[in-house]
């Protein structure tokens, strides 16, 4: 695991025997290929930003697809979903086609939000969008959760994806005494992929495991878990799905994951030797799960091959979609800044 030395971590433990028959074949490969989606996806977005078709900021989610893939896919899309400007992933997940992720991307007023949100600000009916503000998503995320208290929607949960270089922000521990003052029926996730841009976990936040840690504090559960594997995520998310609905808490959870890609496209990484990146991709979520998936016969080496092209082409296809897509109309731009 990607987990730093001398720190002990109480990872959720699962069966992994028993997830794979509990999912089962269908399922698993639904997984397998919006995770292959999201890899696809985001490589053929980086290639468009370099050749110049997308501005401003772009933050790849490569490597960490087996969190937000394993999540949506054990809770359903009813819930309401808030995440950081890392937020490509997350509205495909969530039903965003790629061509609307793309032209947006692109700035074409075929986008998901007709082109005035870019790389992080997406959105769908239960993905209350991309956030640009380090932890500024997270009290958005609380006051979702309020709602579903006060609206008496007992079955439904407020999730909340943050990086580790959130937990320090002001909002976050607000956020959190908020949450557990009142019960709210949120679930916070910590997607720790080891860097905040450039500066290392270890370096930015002094008590780890961070969950496991920062729980304390505010009266709740904290878990750590293994992000880079799909089948123990899945199961972690299933049971704190149904730990919330019981105890009527929140809970915060610390997914160690790692990022193959610098903080954003414009950052080299040169801070982490080539070394350790190529450890890194050892660890790579989907050809953990791809080999899940051979060792139990639910795919093979060809369909594995077959599926990959075939995501491919989509990404690829999403692209010409976005560059053959209108510009918006200039004189549209103030549209919708205030209500009517």
């Amino acid at each position: 695991m990607c987990a730093q030395e001398n720190i002990t971590y109480n990872f959720f433990q699962t069966d992994r025997k028993k997830v794979l028959e509990t999912l089962g074949k269908e399922k698993l490969i639904e997984a397998l290929r919006k995770m292959l989606l999201i890899r696809n996806f985001e490589v053929r977005a980086e290639s468009a930003y370099q050749m110049g078709k997308v501005g401003g900021f772009f933050h790849s989610y490569i490597g960490q697809e087996a969190i937000q893939t394993s999540c949506t896919m054990a809770l359903g899309d009813k819930h309401y979903y808030t995440t950081t400007y890392r937020c490509h992933a997350l509205a495909l997940l969530l039903g965003v086609t790629p061509d609307e992720v793309m032209a947006e991307l692109y700035g074409k007023v075929t986008g998901n939000a007709k082109g005035r949100g870019g790389s992080m600000h997406l959105y769908s009916d239960r993905l209350l969008g991309g956030f640009g503000i380090v932890g500024g998503h997270v009290p958005v995320a609380t006051g979702a959760g309020f709602t579903l208290k006060y609206k008496n929607l007992n079955d439904l949960i407020s999730l909340c994806f943050m990086g580790d270089g959130a937990v320090v922000q002001g909002a976050v521990h607000e956020s959190l005494n908020l949450a557990s003052l009142w019960n709210l029926p949120c679930l916070y996730v910590i997607e720790n992929n080891q860097w905040g841009m450039g500066t290392a976990v270890s370096r930015a936040v002094c008590h780890q495991p961070i969950a496991e840690n920062l729980a304390k504090g505010y009266g709740i559960k904290g878990y750590t878990i293994d992000g880079m594997d799909y089948l123990t995520c899945y199961d972690a998310f299933s049971s704190f799905y149904k730990e919330i609905l019981e105890t009527k808490k929140p809970i915060l959870v610390e997914a160690l994951t790692e990022r193959f890609k610098g903080h954003s496209i414009s950052d080299p990484g040169l801070y982490r030797s080539k070394e350790t990146l190529e450890e890194a991709k050892k660890k790579d979520p989907i050809i953990r799960f791809k080999h899940d998936l051979l060792e139990n016969n639910i795919i093979t080496e060809d369909e594995f091959k077959e599926m990959d092209k075939e995501l491919r082409n989509i990404a690829v296809k999403s692209m010409e979609y976005a560059e053959n897509s209108p510009d918006p109309d200039p004189i549209t731009l103030e549209d919708d800044v205030f209500a009517p």
